[in-house]
């Protein structure tokens, strides 16, 4: 008996010492903090962009219509092609045309046969009034009697320059150079000077315009960001990037152009246009694009990975940072998406640990125990961080030995 009481004696020692050491670990590992894969904040100079809504414009457009009236004999374009400017488009029948001409050629040799004989009945005239062989009166009428036939010839050139510019609109030229549309009239159709029906339409479409709005409140946001100094302005050349419906990015950049003066009373925006070649006709007039435009840099920015950012109940972002081996919550009122990244405006410094794996396991306060890690600014992938000394450390004791 007295040997089973020693026996359930130690059984019940080695039960609680058991226990003891079973509660032991998770104090240590409490102490220790969770686990979070953190990264470094460095500041950094970050360029801003806008990508706005936009259309394709030509950058000329021409509606050719007649000048003259007539029946249309022949089209001399391919439809859909490019256009020189002068070349022939169409041709109009050109036979009444022609008639007009030669018989204002013909009026203009008979005003200029009457001129010699006027002229040398008033040489005449003059010498036999100095002799008083005829009256002043007479000599007069002599003087107006050339003036009339001089008269008549220049309304004679003027009227044969008019029968020859109207012989020249016959044949229909393009205006500008660029890519034609179909004909809107075929050969055998009649046609009237200053109709309202165009012929066609020629488009200049390299270079190519971009017209682009952006609201009067982000105008106001920008000059006031620049004014502050946060934002250094872009300058007089910014360079424009168009991205395509399809989301693929145009491989030819441009330049602003211009932005309107003043702000649409309906819809309360202006309107910016950007100019790019466009050699290859990819960008056609009335395709939607949107348009990335450079506004400035901030100098000393941070970015925030967007895998670290949440929202909280206000809709405002925030992210959770490491301070002393403990979780702090931060908010960032005001920030902008850069890319894949979060621009705060504020509330970090260089050094700060931001936390980009492990945030859902922990709350502000908690104990944490921080790894750094990398984060690839393209993909938004996190990765072990490379430390350059331990590899430089493991590469010359792997080649001594």
């Amino acid at each position: 008996m007295k040997h089973t009481s020693i026996g359930l004696a130690v059984a019940t020692a080695m039960i609680l010492s058991a226990c003891g050491a079973k509660t032991e670990t998770p104090r240590s590992e409490a102490a220790a903090g969770l686990p979070v894969s953190v990264i470094a904040l460095r500041a950094q100079a970050v360029p801003l962009t806008s990508e706005l809504p936009g259309r394709v414009v030509a950058s000329e457009e021409a509606e050719v219509r007649p000048q003259v009236g007539g029946i249309i004999q022949r089209r001399l374009f391919v439809e859909g092609g490019e256009v020189k400017a002068g070349q022939p488009l169409y041709q109009l029948d050109p036979a009444p045309y022609r008639a007009a001409y030669d018989s204002a050629r013909a009026a203009l040799q008979k005003a200029q046969a009457a001129v010699p004989g006027a002229r040398a009945t008033a040489d005449r005239d003059r010498e036999l009034v100095k002799l008083n062989a005829i009256s002043k009166q007479d000599y007069e009428s002599a003087i107006d009697t050339l003036a009339q036939a001089q008269a008549s010839v220049a309304a004679a050139q003027a009227a044969l320059e008019t029968a020859r510019i109207n012989l020249d609109y016959t044949t229909i030229r393009a205006p500008i150079s660029g890519r034609i549309d179909k004909s809107a009239l075929t050969p055998g159709a009649l046609v009237t000077a200053g109709q309202s029906t165009a012929l066609t339409t020629i488009h200049q479409i390299d270079p190519v315009n971009i017209d682009v709005t952006q609201s009067s409140a982000s105008l106001l946001d920008l000059r006031a960001a620049i004014a502050s100094g946060r934002i250094h302005a872009a300058g007089d050349h910014i360079p424009v990037r168009v991205r395509l419906e399809n989301g693929a990015l145009y491989p030819l950049a441009g330049q602003l152009a211009f932005a309107e003066s003043s702000v649409s009373t309906t819809t309360g925006t202006y309107t910016m246009r950007a100019m790019l070649r466009n050699p290859s006709s990819l960008l056609l007039p009335g395709m939607y694009v949107r348009a990335i435009v450079e506004e400035g840099t901030v100098p000393h920015g941070f970015l925030i990975p967007q895998r670290a950012v949440s929202r909280n109940a206000r809709g405002e972002p925030t992210a959770l940072f490491v301070v002393g081996k403990r979780v702090v919550e931060r908010t960032f009122a005001g920030a902008r998406e850069v890319g894949n990244d979060l621009l705060v405006p504020g509330g970090v410094q260089d050094g700060d640990l931001l936390i980009v794996e492990g945030s859902q396991q922990v709350r502000a306060g908690d104990a944490v125990s921080a790894v750094q890690v990398a984060v690839n600014p393209a993909t938004g992938e996190v990765a072990p961080q490379v430390d350059a000394a331990a590899n430089g450390a493991s590469a010359e004791a792997q080649h001594g030995g």
